[in-house]
């Protein structure tokens, strides 16, 4: 379980989280990370929050945003707010790497997905593009349908598709969440 103060490391992709407020000190209300993120080509998937929205204050470099299909490029100073069920992405397309606070109201699960894709990627689970398998996906994406969803395909013919290989997955042995223990420093810093 995340805690305040804690600090994550995605060993694939550089990126670092430390928790300034989880919904434990919040009572649910927000979540709010310190966030950098280095310079990399790379894209996450378009998804959207159905019940969240999403804040990002930076406070050095920049980020490049996807929102709605619309580009937006971001830097020190500005405030991006995305409404819950709004589809986008973003990254770092600058030259240094980006410092920002990232916000979650309500604070829902979301950080025990991000627990759960930095365990995955320390254990080098996930493929070239971060994901991890569709058997894996089936069960995350499942548990944690409130935090997030994909943008395509349609996320109702997703569920349908994911419910009949859950049964599978968890055959496989694939759980629906993944922490870290805290002996093993390789996630949290």
């Amino acid at each position: 379980m995340i805690k305040k103060g804690d600090t994550l490391v995605n060993v694939r992709t550089g990126q670092k989280m430390t928790f300034l407020e989880t919904w434990a000190e919040t009572n649910g209300t927000q979540l709010k990370i310190e966030c950098v993120s280095p310079v990399t080509p790379e894209r996450e998937k378009s998804h959207y929050h159905p019940y969240q929205e999403n804040r990002f204050t930076l406070t050095q470099g920049q980020l490049l945003f996807t929102i709605d299909g619309k580009e937006q490029l971001a830097s020190a100073g500005d405030i991006i707010s995305i409404p819950k069920n709004v589809p986008h992405f973003f990254y770092n397309s600058g030259q240094i790497d980006a410092h920002y606070i990232q916000q979650f109201f309500p604070a829902l699960k979301i950080d025990s997905l991000f627990e759960t894709f930095f365990v995955l990627a320390k254990d080098c689970k996930l493929n070239k593009s971060g994901t991890p398998n569709i058997f894996r996906t089936a069960l995350i994406l499942l548990n944690f349908e409130k935090e997030i969803r994909l943008a395509a395909p349609n996320w109702k013919f997703l569920k349908v598709f994911f419910r009949v290989l859950a049964p599978i997955a968890r055959l496989m042995g694939y759980k629906s969440f993944y922490e870290q223990e805290r002996a093993h420093n390789a996630v949290y810093n």
